[in-house]
């Protein structure tokens, strides 16, 4: 049994905050200061406070960390890939946190050319992100960029491949990722405001000149739009994109011309959405138009790209919803979902030749296409796993049809067979008659009779969609009885568009209702009961945990909520924390009276009242740019102060990360090994 330890209590400093007539009193708003003193002390107290409730546990937690790590193959690499010439690896050392990244001219039995070891670059760092590698079309130069604070604001630099030198110049406060012009010497990248950290301009860098002296060539002054900069595979044009929730702008620029000016693609319009991919003189472009809510695919020629010349490629369908395409020299390849299930569909531009799905058979999966950098291949290269199925690489022929598995995820330690656990897809009736799909993984020989202990997963928000894949870490819990679960509720797409759209602005409450609704159905079907139910949710799915805490917490026995985005109406009000002005189509602009009120009735933090809630754990990164760290801490003082029960209420606040948590490979996993601790001790399960 855990040692008596002393509840932190935050102290209460009466904030007054008003908004269309309406008065919210909020006493620990004074918790947004990190430069405050005491606000580093409470959150030291509550992670003190943390390891002394669970902290007998640490042997276990420990334990926990090495059988995950156990499972993993230490000395790994990715299947490598071919682009221009070379083939590009990255790969892990045994003992080594961090990747490192290679490459082999011409063969794979090629002399391997080292481009970058992180675990070198990440020595003397708390926290470190290599990202946005970036090769010159002559092979010679490689850009990239570097994040060691975790607020995801990346410094990038210039690595010389012939004589393995930086240049001097450096780019700062950037998304990290940059694309050459076709002469070798003109990058252009995204730089964010420092404030809000908005990506809202585009800069031109030539190599060797003074980087403080890049022009701006495009600035995104709508602060509800976000920008972004990417090569055509097709290698002929530069794309300056622009986009906010409900639509997308681009402006285009032939690549061997750095020093001329963007064109318009098509002007932005209120819920048009579309993106674009360049082939043989024609841009294909995904789209919405004229109503077409799952998207469908037209074309225009690329001096004539207007809306106006957009031709019908590829109809809209009401059931099947078209989530991307790739293009290949002979080959389109179009990416859909039907009920819920990815679909691989292969197109020859040879219309004398059929086209045709890739074969999938199992009741729950996840299947895509992964890197198909190489425009002139007939190979498609894609990944495919189920919940009980680890994960592979294939490299799928497109003109003959055979597939070749490159790569199984390994899963060591000699226990794992996949015969011994059962997936399943199941279906919940919300509170309005939807069904929701509900897809489920369990050890074989479950008996339903209301004991075992189950994990409910959920996001719900953004359109994304939880896809049932295979988790390694994942055996930790169905090795101990616990079914997962994941429910896949409204405001993600894994029905279509319109699930998105109806669990989103005045409708979000869908997506808790979906959530609640699925947890009664596990429990009436007797998978589990209140007593062994447990809800897990990050950032936004974390609100998702803050509402259903608040609304039925007599379900679950266990709420664990990461980054948590709960103080939504403070938050959406504030134009000056990131990303906030970019979220108005997604949760409303609480400037308006009507989505205030609409958020305020659901706002995790707003809604906290004296009643019993579950056991909780909540965790955050002092550094998280997303969703920061007081918003928790906030919500866990409010809870400490007006909750009614003696179940536990925990807050791990990680004074070296953000958003993404850890960054080394493992160390993640002791994130992961104590969250799973925290469940085990709620169900009396030691070892």
């Amino acid at each position: 049994m855990p040692k008596l330890a002393q509840v932190p209590v935050a102290k209460k400093k009466k904030k007054e905050l008003r908004k269309h007539g309406d008065l919210r009193i909020d006493n620990y708003y004074w918790l947004n200061d990190p430069e405050n003193p005491d606000v580093i002390d409470y959150l030291k107290k509550e992670n003190e406070y943390l390891d002394n409730m669970i902290g007998h546990a640490k042997d276990f937690q420990n334990a926990l960390f090495e059988e995950m790590k156990g499972r993993i193959k230490e000395d790994d690499s990715s299947v490598p890939y071919n682009y221009n010439g070379y083939w590009y690896i990255t790969k892990y050392v045994k003992g080594k946190d961090y990747p490192i990244y290679s490459r082999k001219k011409g063969s794979l039995e090629a002399k391997e050319e080292l481009l970058f070891d992180c675990n070198e670059l990440a020595k003397g760092h708390s926290y470190f992100k290599l990202v946005g590698l970036s090769i010159s079309p002559d092979n010679e130069k490689i850009a990239f960029g570097i994040d060691t604070v975790s607020r995801r604001k990346y410094t990038i630099q210039v690595k010389n491949l012939k004589t393995g030198k930086l240049y001097e110049e450096e780019m700062l406060n950037t998304t990290g990722g940059s694309s050459w012009a076709n002469d070798n010497k003109t990058l252009f990248y995204t730089r964010k405001d420092e404030r809000t950290l908005r990506s809202d301009k585009i800069y031109k860098h030539k190599l060797g000149h003074d980087s403080s002296k890049d022009v701006v060539v495009y600035h995104e002054k709508d602060e509800t739009f976000g920008t972004y900069i990417f090569k055509t595979k097709s290698k002929k044009y530069l794309v300056i994109g622009s986009f906010s929730t409900l639509s997308n702008e681009y402006r285009i620029l032939d690549a061997d011309s750095p020093d001329g000016n963007f064109k318009l693609f098509h002007k932005r319009e209120r819920n048009l959405e579309y993106d674009i991919s360049h082939y043989d003189g024609y841009f294909y472009i995904v789209t919405n138009r004229d109503g077409a809510t799952n998207f469908k695919l037209m074309r225009a020629p690329e001096d004539n790209t207007s809306k106006n010349y957009w031709e019908e490629i590829i109809p809209h369908r009401k059931d099947v919803l078209l989530e991307g395409i790739t293009i290949f020299k002979d080959y389109l390849v179009i990416s859909e979902r039907k009920n819920g299930l990815n679909q691989i569909r292969v197109k020859p531009w040879n219309e004398n030749k059929p086209e045709y799905y890739l074969p999938f058979d199992n009741e729950t999966y996840t299947a895509y296409p992964t890197v198909n950098v190489d425009f002139d291949s007939d190979i498609l290269r894609y990944a495919y796993n189920s919940l009980t199925t680890p994960s592979s690489v294939i490299d799928f022929n497109m003109t003959d049809r055979t597939l070749e598995i490159k790569k199984e995820q390994e899963v060591l330690g000699g226990k794992f067979k996949k015969e011994n656990y059962v997936s399943e897809r199941v279906w919940a009736t919300a509170q309005d008659g939807t069904k929701v799909p509900i897809s489920m993984v369990y050890r074989k020989g479950l008996k339903k009779d209301s004991t075992a202990p189950l994990l409910l997963y959920a996001y719900g928000s953004y359109g994304v969609t939880i896809d049932p894949s295979f988790s390694s870490i994942r055996l930790s819990l169905l090795d101990r009885g616990f079914i997962f679960a994941i429910a896949h509720i409204r405001g993600g797409q894994y029905l279509g568009r319109p699930w998105y759209e109806n669990g989103k602005l005045l409708d979000k409450k869908n997506t808790f209702t979906d959530f609640i609704d699925c947890s009664r159905f596990l429990i009436e079907k007797k998978y589990t009961s209140a007593n062994h139910l447990y809800a897990m949710g990050g950032s936004a799915g974390g609100l998702l945990m803050g509402a259903i805490a608040n609304m039925s917490p007599e379900l679950y026995n266990g709420i664990i909520g990461a980054v948590p985005f709960v103080d939504v109406v403070t938050t959406m009000l504030d134009d000056s924390i990131p990303l906030t002005t970019g979220e108005y189509d997604e949760w409303g602009n609480p400037k308006k009276k009507e989505y205030y009120e609409y958020m305020k009735s659901y706002s995790p933090y707003d809604n906290v009242k004296s009643q019993e809630y579950p056991n909780m754990l909540i965790t955050t990164g002092l550094h998280d740019s997303q969703v920061q760290y007081w918003e928790p801490a906030k919500w866990v003082a409010k809870l400490r102060s007006l909750k009614t029960d003696s179940n536990l209420l925990l807050l791990r606040t990680n004074m070296d990360t953000g958003h993404g948590g850890a960054s080394g490979r493992f160390e993640a996993l002791r994130e992961d090994a104590e969250e799973y601790a925290f469940l085990f001790y709620l169900e009396g399960i030691t070892e």
